[in-house]
């Protein structure tokens, strides 16, 4: 695995369009530019139709851009991913049924140059124990976890994934993240979608928020609470806003005869819910 050079992904400008009814191109992504260095954890967090898997489809070069560019590793998407410096978990495909889970991970190894051992990937992706067992029979999270054994063959320097929990229940996305975590540990690139709050917060050390096909904030999960609270209050019924000046407002509301008055620190989902609604609460 080689971790020098340039960025992981580097984006100028990227947007794609698709035709619509009645010939309308409705944008999903709209001059994005993004980069993400060697060694980061990087979330791309956004809710449904944001813009998230088009992103990740342009960076693995399944879609091609209508504006702008993308670059993975120093090259294009098609030469990262042909040469096995890009690893990527999908939400659904690319599993025959009736294989066995350790017969799917030997026929993927086949095609490779120099894959990492089955027996190793197994282990990581904790898969040892289901190894016989018939990829049809197996849950929604299992088959997830088969996909991570997958990326992880070719020994990537990049791994990509979209929506890698969807389907597994509490326990089964703690573990999917503790062997992620052994894979940052070792240095790899780490680029995920998700529109679970708590799992980018919890994992990422850098979020990248989208919203109809736009980044609308970039920073870690400290930066993007930062500043701003929330101040919550009774006055003609019960409100919730963002501030910056959190006294001024409550000198304000108490003259005005406002009760149940209380301040607090933004927290990630306030940050997600004023953004992604135009800054509605913002006060």
């Amino acid at each position: 695995m080689d971790t020098t050079g340039t960025a992981a992904v580097h984006t100028e400008r990227l947007g794609k369009t698709f035709r619509g009814t009645g010939n309308r191109r409705v944008a999903a992504l709209d001059d994005v530019d993004l980069t993400v260095d060697r060694g980061e954890i990087v979330a791309l967090l956004g809710p449904n139709g944001a813009g998230k898997t088009t992103l990740i489809d342009l960076i693995l070069g399944l879609t091609k851009p209508t504006t702008g560019t993308v670059a993975v590793v120093g090259g294009t998407p098609r030469q990262a991913v042909t040469g096995q410096r890009v690893g990527a978990v999908m939400q659904t495909g690319g599993l025959l049924p009736d294989m066995t889970v350790e017969a799917t991970v030997k026929m993927i190894a086949a095609t490779l140059t120099n894959p990492r051992p089955v027996e190793e990937v197994l282990e990581h992706a904790k898969l040892t124990d289901m190894r016989r067992q018939r990829v049809g029979r197996c849950s929604g999270g299992e088959q997830q976890r088969l996909r991570f054994a997958l990326a992880l063959l070719g020994d990537p320097e990049l791994l990509i994934l979209d929506e890698p929990t969807a389907g597994m229940d509490p326990a089964n996305r703690h573990e999917f993240w503790e062997s992620m975590r052994v894979q940052a540990d070792r240095g790899v690139t780490v680029l995920f979608a998700t529109h679970y709050l708590q799992e980018a917060q919890d994992f990422a050390r850098r979020i990248v928020l989208l919203d109809a096909g736009a980044i609308i904030a970039d920073g870690t999960p400290a930066e993007l609470q930062d500043g701003d609270v929330v101040v919550e209050y009774d006055l003609d019924g019960h409100h919730r806003v963002t501030t910056t000046a959190s006294d001024d407002l409550a000198r304000d509301l108490l003259t005005r005869g406002a009760t149940n008055l209380r301040i607090s620190a933004q927290t990630l989902e306030d940050t997600f819910i004023r953004l992604t609604s135009n800054g509605s609460e913002q006060s």
